[in-house]
C-alpha cells in the first residue's frame, strides 16, 4: 500500500499536472478563436509550452514523457509551421 504522507504528495503532483494540461489546453483553444496572425504566434507558443515540458519531463522523469507529450507536440508545432 501507500502511506497518507505519499498520497498527499502524489495528489498535490497530480493537481499541478492538472492544471498545467488546463491552461495548455486552454491557450490551444484560445487560439482556434484568435484571428491572424496572433492566432499563430498563440499556436506556436503552447505548442513550443508542451515541447519543452515534454524534454524536460523525459530529462527528469521518464523517456517515455518524450514519445507521449514531446512527441505529438513537436508533430503539430511542425504542421502549423508548415501552414503558416
Amino acid at each position: 500500500g501507500t502511506t497518507a504522507a505519499f498520497s498527499r504528495e502524489s495528489a498535490t503532483l497530480a493537481a499541478n499536472q492538472g492544471l498545467y494540461n488546463g491552461f495548455m489546453a486552454a491557450g490551444l483553444i484560445w487560439s482556434l478563436f484568435a484571428s491572424d496572425p496572433v492566432r499563430h504566434q498563440i499556436q506556436i507558443f503552447f505548442l513550443l509550452c508542451l515541447v519543452v515540458a515534454g524534454v524536460y519531463g523525459a530529462v527528469t522523469v521518464s523517456r517515455k514523457i518524450l514519445f507521449v507529450q514531446a512527441g505529438p507536440a513537436a508533430l503539430a508545432l511542425t504542421l502549423v509551421l508548415v501552414a503558416g
